[in-house]
Parts: C-alpha cells; sequence; structure tokens
C-alpha cells in the first residue's frame, strides 16, 4: 500500500497521508514520499494550490512506534540525520512556490500537528484535536517551534510546548493556529470550496506573495519595504498584472 495518494483535479493537487491503521503516524517513506510530491509539484506550471490530508479517522498521530523504536536505538549523529528529514520537509513547505493548505480532522499530534502547523494555511473541522504532547515523553517539539513561534504569542506558545495538553479547533480558531473551521458533515466540501478561490486569482501573483511574506522574516522595516518594492516592480511586469489591467482599463 502506497503510504501517499496523490490526486490532481481542477488545477489542485491533494496529498492524501495513508496509514489509517497508524493513524497516518509519519515515518521515513512518508516523509520522504512526501518530500518527493512537494519537489515535483513546485515545477508543475499549471497547480495552484496544494492541500495535505489525512485518509482514515486521523489527520497525523505523529511519529509511529517504529520511529521512536529508531530514536532510542540510534546514536547522536543517526538522531541528527533523521531530525534532519523533518526539518528538510517543513522547510520545502515554505519554498514550495504555491499555497500548501493542511485539511485537518480527527486528530493531530506531535509531529503531525507539527505537519500541519508548517502549512500556509489550516482547515480543519469541528471535531478535530491538536496538541504538542512531546514535553510528557521528555521530547522537545524543537523544529516545530520555529514556525509556532511566527504564529502565535511567546506565551501562548511557551504554553502548548511546556504543557502538552491537547485542545480542539474552536481553541486553535480562538488562538489564531487555523484560519477556518467547518462541520464535520460537509468538511470535504467546505475545503474544496475554500481551495477553490485558488483557481480565480492571479497564480503569479500568489507566488509572489507567498515568497515574499516568508522573505521578509527577520528583516528590517526598511528593508521589508525596499524588497516589496522590487517586487512590486516583478509584479508589474508578469502576463497576470499586465492582462489585469489591460481588462480594467477597457471594461
Amino acid at each position: 500500500m502506497t503510504e501517499l495518494i496523490q490526486k490532481t483535479e481542477n488545477s489542485i493537487l491533494t496529498l492524501s497521508l495513508n496509514r489509517p491503521e497508524k493513524r497516518n503516524a509519519l515515518n521515513d517513506a512518508l516523509i520522504n514520499s512526501l518530500k518527493n510530491a512537494l519537489i515535483d509539484a513546485n515545477k508543475d506550471n499549471d497547480l495552484r494550490a496544494i492541500i495535505i490530508k489525512g485518509e482514515g479517522k486521523d489527520f497525523c498521530s505523529g511519529a509511529d512506534l517504529s520511529a521512536l523504536q529508531k530514536i532510542s536505538e540510534s546514536d547522536v549523529l543517526e538522531n541528527l540525520e533523521d531530525a534532519e528529514r523533518l526539518m528538510e520537509l517543513f522547510v520545502l513547505m515554505r519554498k514550495v512556490k504555491i499555497p500548501i493548505i493542511g485539511a485537518v480532522h480527527g486528530r493531530a499530534l506531535a509531529g503531525g500537528c507539527g505537519l500541519a502547523t508548517a502549512c500556509d494555511i489550516v482547515l480543519a473541522s469541528k471535531s478535530a484535536q491538536f496538541g504538542y504532547p512531546e514535553v510528557k515523553i521528555g521530547f522537545v517539539p524543537a523544529m516545530v517551534m520555529a514556525i509556532l513561534r511566527r504564529n502565535l504569542s511567546e506565551k501562548k506558545s511557551f504554553e502548548l510546548i511546556t504543557q502538552g495538553f491537547n485542545f480542539d479547533a474552536s481553541e486553535a480558531k480562538e488562538m489564531r493556529l487555523i484560519n477556518q473551521m467547518f462541520d464535520d458533515d460537509n468538511f470535504e466540501d467546505e475545503v474544496s470550496d475554500y481551495v477553490s478561490v485558488y483557481q480565480k486569482v492571479s497564480r503569479s501573483a500568489v507566488v509572489l506573495s507567498k515568497k515574499l511574506l516568508y522573505q521578509m522574516d527577520g528583516m528590517t522595516f526598511d528593508t521589508a519595504i525596499e524588497v516589496g518594492a522590487e517586487v512590486n516592480t516583478i509584479a508589474r511586469l508578469t502576463e497576470d498584472c499586465q492582462k489585469g489591467i489591460s481588462k480594467f482599463l477597457n471594461k
């Protein structure tokens, strides 16, 4: 059975984690499949967005038992190499040109919650459960912290990573960790409707916007404005912008 199901429809690529019997827990094969799929998607200029979802009852429950066993039996260099595989996935998700949308139902815990957090947009069903419980087994959600800290306040981030409790979709929405929450019964349709927006807006403008937004991390205000002016100039020269201006002027 393939660990990852890929389906493209109306310029939207859906990547479905396909280990339902393991609650879609992450292992080396699944992480590598995700990375390879995202690398291929980044080369496809017809795609407008990517959805990451889970098959079965859950989005992703984190690392599976075999991965935890491997951690306990590996030396420091082997563990570093293993950690870097997940790091590479999170970095890649920011570098993929088009939006990546996490569609979370059921449980998104530990590395699974990290995977959701790493998406550009997170949509959740009302019954979805989130959590970073690593601290309970002496582990640290260290790489996810770099993303979480950019999404939440320092104090809320501290609470989540040092107490390790689960929280539901309404709480995640309140703390702005997710973008939208939908009813369980209509979740897939609501996700499709939400993502269909990317079929209607300029692909080049979205690509430039994603790159610029993350590029601004750590920049001073003056530098960010200067880089913004450069991207503004590039956007003006794209085919989409030229057509958009022409259409507007010829109304």
